[in-house]
């Protein structure tokens, strides 16, 4: 018996009001919209917390360890790549297996991952247990395509919606919360917390879990060889993917390197006012089971290019206060107002990236039902795959061309992404959620 079965089977589980899938009167519905649906979305909040982290943690981690802004950089990017990974060899188990064992076992991994991120006493050791948070982080991903199974169809959109805002609050409440916790008691006491929230969260999950064995037939190997199949052949996933990768560069190359550059004159925040300013992203886990029931209204191919043009702006108003590339003024003669600059920036660009991935996650979890989890770890993992390199990129652009460099290689891809979607356009015709042809 494995650890994650033993902890399942050990926790004590309600008879009554676990869930409305206990009475055989009540609908699957109903489960979801009851108690199911705010229990996963807290869950997978608190799961996400340790996964952008880091970023504001840089110029401390860096100064623990003496290494330069370039290798601190290298402290998200681990871990993004690390969630990559995990999203393609660890989420398809839940198309595969009884989806207890993976979510419980993934769960005790990523308890022992953020106690070792707590206590490594070198930078390469830190770097090693960062990775193993990326990867174990994925258990919030495994729990996406369990609520949207439960869902019914006319609801989907909604619930998967809200759901995802759980995901976004945990990313944006992660800087402000890791840079408090820095503050007062230090960055290593962040994952130590980190690492109790999510032993607690485990035996929650043990609570409400229902057993549920996918009739796959297939094995973990023709599982894994089975994600290049669904990418030749679903091109709403390949445009889906596309377009939140090129967000998600943008948006990373922002915030990793940004508490870098709020730490700078004129601004000169600590660690408490770049966890303020790291609130300002707040808004974007409000638009997620709003831009759900846009989807659920068929008015996606609109939604996803709005989604986009509101990146887009916010990256040009990022760039305003600089000393080159189009800057306007220079942030030392107006500091307020180009903090402004900053803030509202970051808003439409959270906002537009956070909208684009709620309408990716619905499309992809309404087509090909016997692959939902499969579908949900190729859309996840790739477009992670453009936050990693958008934090790669931070170090470098930062490194060599300050804030000019770091909002002009964010322009250059939310720029990409508007082009990518416009080029998909086509006015009049009608879009839903899960539709396969161009319009989305």
């Amino acid at each position: 018996m494995s650890v994650s079965q033993l902890i399942f089977q050990l926790v004590p589980r309600r008879r009554h009001g676990t869930s409305s899938l206990d009475y055989p009167g009540r609908s699957n519905a109903s489960a979801t919209e009851g108690r199911l649906v705010p229990v996963f979305t807290a869950a997978i909040a608190a799961i996400v917390l340790s996964l952008y982290a880091s970023q504001p943690l840089l110029g401390l981690i860096g100064t623990t360890f003496e290494v330069g802004p370039e290798m601190a950089g290298l402290v998200p990017t681990v871990t993004l790549l690390g969630y990559a990974a995990g999203l393609i060899f660890l989420v398809p188990l839940i198309d595969l297996m009884e989806n207890r064992w993976p979510i419980g076992l993934t769960l005790v991994l990523m308890v022992l991952s953020l106690i070792a991120s707590a206590l490594a006493p070198t930078a390469a050791l830190f770097l090693v247990a960062s990775t193993s948070v990326g990867i174990t982080s994925t258990v919030a991903q495994m729990l996406v395509p369990v609520i949207a199974r439960l869902a019914a169809e006319k609801d989907r959109g909604r619930i998967v919606g809200t759901v995802q805002s759980g995901i976004v609050v945990g990313v944006l409440l992660s800087r402000p919360s890791a840079s408090l916790a820095a503050e007062f008691l230090g960055w290593r006491a962040f994952y130590g917390i980190m690492a109790v929230l999510v032993a607690v969260l485990g035996l929650i999950l043990a609570r409400v879990v229902k057993a549920h064995r996918p009739a796959t037939g297939l094995q973990y190997g023709a599982l894994i060889g089975s994600l290049w199949k669904l990418i030749r052949e679903e091109p709403l996933l390949r445009r889906r993917v596309l377009y939140q990768f090129l967000l998600m560069a943008a948006f990373n190359i922002f915030w990793t390197a940004v508490a870098l550059r709020l730490a700078e004159p004129p601004f000169g925040l600590d660690q408490i006012g770049i966890a303020a300013f790291a609130l300002v992203g707040i808004p974007a886990a409000l638009i997620a089971p709003f831009t759900g029931r846009i989807a659920d209204r068929g008015w996606s191919d609109g939604a996803t290019r709005f989604a986009h043009l509101s990146a887009f702006i916010g990256v040009v108003l990022i760039g305003l206060p600089t000393s080159g590339g189009w800057g306007l003024w220079e942030a030392d003669r107006f500091p307020w107002l180009s903090l402004a600059a900053l803030a509202i920036g970051a808003v439409l660009l959270n906002l537009g990236t956070v909208a684009d991935q709620v309408l990716g996650r619905i499309a992809i979890n309404t087509v090909r039902p016997e692959a939902r989890g499969r579908m949900n770890a190729l859309f996840t993992g790739l477009f992670f795959l453009g936050g990693s390199a958008g934090s790669s990129l931070a170090g470098v652009c930062w490194a060599q061309a300050g804030w000019a460099g770091i909002s002009g290689a964010s322009l250059v891809f939310a720029f990409a992404a508007l082009i990518a979607s416009s080029a998909n356009w086509h006015p009049g015709t009608p879009s839903v959620p899960g539709e396969t042809s161009t319009n989305l």
